[in-house]
């Protein structure tokens, strides 16, 4: 795409630059820029499992940032619902790996909002780089004595003048039991790609409202509003047949929109995360394995995924982006 002898160092164009915040309940975390060439530029928060805390397509913004901002892990508290005081939303937040959804006790054992992952620092980063792909390699451990003993590792790729990303996750269990084993993708949409005007199409065979408050507005789960004042959040789980799910969103008024594709096999439920609050305004598209009843609630429902000692899990989220509303309509 780029002719070599037009350019001294590769980052003029595209590339990784690794940056550290300084201030603030941020300060000393390690971020990862990537941009790829053709408009596609995102950061990688090497402290938070590598998730997405921006992205951004021809210089358009995309993803919500809560007002809480960048805060280290050394701010988490897992306490109950307290996952909120830290949770910066960005475009990626990963979710589980030994609970999703709502905090609760399972046993003998405390388990906050959407599991401990999220806040987990990366152990190991790297990245590679040329004229073709950009990679971000990372393992994240989630261990404890005498409990669960999982592992993320995580490659982030990007082609070089291409118009997409792909998250590609590999949990292994090893230790010697079997262990429950849960993960949501909880991807956020944020101004100016969300607004009142912005699109929003999956291609679900059912949408079943989680609340009777949602139940409500069931029959406008696809209509945006304008940030309200005291909205009350509205979740929707998108349930898929055999077909390759997508979840695609385009605004009109900033031209730009994208796609997230997965195996419904493999994720076989899409949580709609309605939010139209005033500065909470935000949009999620959360591919996840299970309902969000939390593992105890799973685990007498019969539903409770797990993963056997030295098995291994693959999971896959493709983000395509797009600039015209004609791309939005053919993307499937």
């Amino acid at each position: 795409m780029f002719e070599r002898n037009y350019y001294g160092h590769g980052t003029q164009f595209f590339g990784v630059e690794e940056h550290r915040l300084v201030g603030g309940r941020g300060d000393g975390m390690r971020l990862f820029q990537v941009r790829n060439g053709s408009g596609v530029e995102f950061t990688v928060s090497a402290d938070r499992c590598a998730d997405l805390s921006r992205l951004s397509y021809k210089g358009v913004n995309l993803n919500y940032m809560s007002v809480g901002g960048y805060a280290h892990p050394a701010y988490y508290d897992d306490r109950g619902d307290h996952f909120l005081k830290t949770f910066n939303c960005g475009f990626l937040t990963t979710c589980g790996l030994t609970n999703i959804g709502i905090p609760q006790k399972d046993g003998e054992e405390d388990l906050p909002l959407h599991g401990i992952i999220g806040n987990q620092p990366a152990d190991h980063i790297w990245y590679t780089s040329d004229q073709k792909m950009i990679e971000v390699h990372a393992h994240i451990p989630e261990m404890q004595i005498f409990r669960e003993k999982l592992e993320l590792d995580r490659v982030i790729s990007c082609p070089v003048g291409g118009t997409s990303l792909k998250i590609h996750d590999t949990v292994r269990n090893i230790g010697s039991g079997r262990e429950p084993m849960l993960i949501l993708y909880h991807i956020n949409m944020g101004y100016p790609l969300l607004s009142e005007k912005a699109l929003v199409r999956v291609n679900s065979e059912k949408v079943i409202p989680r609340t009777g408050h949602a139940a409500k507005d069931l029959d406008s789960w696809d209509r945006m509003l304008r940030p309200t004042a005291g909205f009350e959040e509205q979740c929707y789980y998108h349930e898929f047949g055999p077909k390759r799910a997508c979840a695609k969103i385009f605004n009109p008024d900033a031209g730009v929109g994208l796609a997230l594709r997965f195996d419904a096999k493999v994720l076989p439920y899409l949580t709609e995360w309605k939010m139209m609050g005033e500065k909470d305004y935000v949009l999620g598209l959360e591919p996840m394995i299970a309902k969000l009843d939390g593992r105890s609630g799973l685990r007498e429902s019969g539903q409770l995924p797990y993963i056997e000692p030295g098995e291994e899990k693959e999971f896959e989220v493709c983000v395509e982006f797009f600039d015209s509303r004609e791309a939005f309509d053919s993307a499937l």
